[in-house]
Formats: C-alpha cells, sequence, structure tokens
C-alpha cells in the first residue's frame, strides 16, 4: 500500500462548514433513519445469540436465559441505574490537557470565497500566536477564538516562512489576559518513544486532545514551497484535518513541535498513525525573526542531486539551475559531490545541510569528481527563490 504525505492539514470546505466554527459540519446533522420495527422477543434473543457467539461462544449464549426481567408497571417511572460514588483519579494526560489547553486557539482564514480552519497557540502575554505558514497563506489578518464559544477576535500575521511551513499572529495583548501561555522545549532532547500530546481543533471540533509517542525523529518533509523541513518529529498521536499549526507537547506540558502534516494511505485522507511536527528549536529560531519583520533568506547553491547508484559515496548532480551559483561555477549535470564547504558528503541530503548554516554571499569550496577526476570549484552563494523549481 502506497502512503504519501499531505501538507493540507487544514480545512477548507466552504460548502460543508458554516459560518460559525463552533457548529458541525451540515452533512453531521442529518436527521437519524427512522427505527425500524421492534421485533418479537424470540427474534431478538436469536440476532443476540448471533452476534454473542461470534464474540464470545457458546459461553455467552447461556448468558441468554429465558428468564424475563422484572416488568416496570406501565404509567411508572424507572429509576435510573446507580453510580460509584467517589471523585475519579485524574490522569496525567488530562492534566497536561488543563494546564495547556487554554493556550490552544481556533483560527479561521477567509481567502476569496474559501474560508480555511488551523488551529495556534499563544507562547507569550503579548498576543503572539504561533501557527503552520500554510495555514494563513496569504493573508494579513486572520480571526481567532480563544475560548470555546467566544466570539472571535482579530489578530494581524505579523510574518510567515514558508520554508519552515511556520508563521506568527499578533492578537490584543487585553484580549489574552489571564491566559497562561506555553512554553518552547528543546527539540533536541526529545527522544524516540518519549510521550505526545497533541491539541487543536480536527474538522472544527473544539479543543481535541490526542495522545501518543514519538515514533521518529529527524525526518524530512517537503515545505510549502517545495524546499524541504529538516529535524522534523514523527508521531503516532493522530492528528487530522484542522490540528495544522497545533502544539504538540511534552510529558511536561511543553511545546516540541508544531503539528504540520500527515501521511496518508491510498486516496484516503485521514489519519493513519503518521504525524509530522516542525520541531520547536526551529520556532524558536524562526519566530523572533518574523516578530522582528525580517524577511528569512537562506542560502541557495543550484543544483538538485541524488544518491549514487553505484560507486563511491557522494551526492549526483542531477540537476544544475540555469544561471545560478553552480552553473556560474561550472558544475554540471552528472558530476558527483564529495564535500562542501570541508563537510564530507556521503548522500544527497548532505549537500543541503552543509550550507544550513551559512548565507547568501558566502562562498564555500565544492569538491566533486567529474569523469574520475577530482576537482574543486568555488562557488558563490545565492538567495533561495520564493518557490522551489517544479
Amino acid at each position: 500500500m502506497s502512503r504519501r504525505r499531505d501538507p493540507s492539514l487544514w480545512t477548507d470546505r466552504p460548502d460543508d462548514w458554516p459560518e460559525r466554527g463552533d457548529e458541525p459540519p451540515r452533512q453531521w446533522m442529518d436527521p437519524l433513519p427512522p427505527e425500524p420495527p421492534r421485533k418479537s422477543r424470540r427474534t431478538a434473543l436469536i440476532v443476540g445469540a448471533a452476534v454473542l457467539v461470534g464474540a464470545g461462544g457458546a459461553s455467552a449464549i447461556a448468558a441468554l436465559g429465558d428468564d424475563e426481567p422484572d416488568r416496570v408497571p406501565r404509567g411508572t417511572q424507572a429509576a435510573p441505574l446507580p453510580a460509584v460514588n467517589g471523585q475519579l483519579k485524574q490522569s496525567s494526560t488530562a492534566k497536561l490537557y488543563a494546564g495547556a489547553s487554554g493556550a490552544v486557539v481556533s483560527i479561521r482564514v477567509r481567502s476569496g470565497s474559501s474560508l480555511g480552519s488551523g488551529t495556534g497557540f499563544l507562547i507569550d502575554k503579548n498576543g503572539t500566536v504561533v501557527t503552520n505558514a500554510h495555514v494563513v497563506q496569504d493573508a494579513r489578518t486572520v480571526a481567532i477564538r480563544l475560548d470555546d464559544g467566544a466570539e472571535p477576535i482579530e489578530a494581524r500575521v505579523a510574518g510567515t516562512d514558508p520554508s519552515t511551513d511556520l508563521a506568527v499572529l499578533r492578537a490584543d495583548p487585553d484580549d489574552v489576559k489571564g491566559i497562561t501561555p506555553l512554553k518552547l522545549a528543546d527539540s533536541d532532547d526529545v527522544r524516540v518513544g518519549d510521550y505526545a500530546l497533541a491539541i487543536g481543533f480536527p474538522l472544527g471540533l473544539d479543543r481535541t486532545a490526542t495522545e501518543g509517542i514519538i515514533s521518529g525523529l529527524e525526518r524530512v518533509i517537503e515545505a510549502p514551497n517545495g524546499f524541504r523541513i529538516d529535524e522534523v518529529l514523527q508521531t503516532d498521536a493522530p492528528i487530522n484535518p484542522g490540528n495544522s499549526g497545533g502544539p504538540l507537547l511534552d510529558g511536561a506540558g511543553r511545546v516540541i513541535g508544531v503539528n504540520s502534516q500527515i501521511a496518508t494511505a491510498g486516496g484516503g485522507g485521514g489519519n493513519v498513525g503518521i504525524g509530522f511536527a516542525v520541531p520547536s528549536n526551529t520556532a524558536r529560531e524562526i519566530v523572533p525573526r518574523l516578530l522582528a519583520g525580517e524577511r528569512i533568506r537562506r542560502p541557495f547553491l543550484g543544483v538538485s542531486t541524488g544518491d549514487p547508484v553505484s560507486g563511491p559515496a557522494g551526492a549526483t548532480v542531477a540537476e544544475v539551475v540555469s544561471g545560478g551559483p553552480s552553473d556560474r561555477a561550472g558544475i554540471r549535470v552528472g558530476d558527483r559531490i564529495t564535500a562542501v564547504d570541508g563537510k564530507a558528503v556521503r548522500e544527497a541530503d548532505d549537500v543541503a545541510d552543509s550550507i544550513a548554516d551559512l548565507k547568501p554571499g558566502d562562498e564555500v569550496d565544492v569538491k566533486l569528481t567529474r569523469g574520475g577526476a577530482q576537482e574543486t570549484v568555488r562557488v558563490r552563494l545565492g538567495t533561495r527563490p520564493e518557490q522551489a523549481t517544479p
């Protein structure tokens, strides 16, 4: 069965969703079908026995005796079943949800005739909300709802970074008074098997909590602009359309990731237990820059590479962007890159990793092999375009 990653973890269904985000879709509100005619007790017992045989065998059938229950006289109201007294012990998940859910907000975005929704979360008392770039898209303002049933308030889009699928909103600080913001954890400390809790508004449902574990680290997913996002967390905590931009929390209630994408099986769009979250360390770096109004500029080498089919380790150049940095430096299709800026390249992903901490205008030495001969060329890095080449 093939699997695909679907970057659309937000809902955009104007034909299905009503204007208010706290009401369910229309198709959920269809009247129930008419109740079928009552069957005789004998028929009911036979059907019940058939079900129980499948579930529990002959011993289950024995539970269906011939004794009739005491009948309540007609006109008398039956007493409710008794409840077990005593206070229930609150689970650790319930405690985490109680402490964190107040900072999780619903986001509504209108783009033309389309209405989309997603999730975000408050990170300070100044009204800063973090979400996904693909949720807000090109909008300048969005509507957020801070509490179930509350009236939406307007928030300004302070900045977006499609290369990391992160966006920052600013609400009026007076509107977030009394709400405890969420804290960002160091995602480098996350390990496979760690507890994970997702809170969001899937399919427009208010503040839904789902839990699981961290299933994998250092995953790579595609950003909305076609480039790649590195160091992504994988989780089996169920996340669905509408969860986009919501927090993925650790066992201490701290944000370790921003839910962004899910993998789906075949043509379905539902959750299959494989979700992806942009790590909190990426948010810790990008959010302050977006708040400062900075336009995020990234280095660009101007090549597409693949893993070698055979021979020594490296990255085989599959495409050179015409007029780009590598093209100007003389790199050709078929060259095998073995090092960039003094860092060994053993596979294709290493090429992007080797320049990730550099900036446009920096010069790097690229070691490569061509026709069995080794060469070194110097490349002046350019600025990554807003959209990857298809």
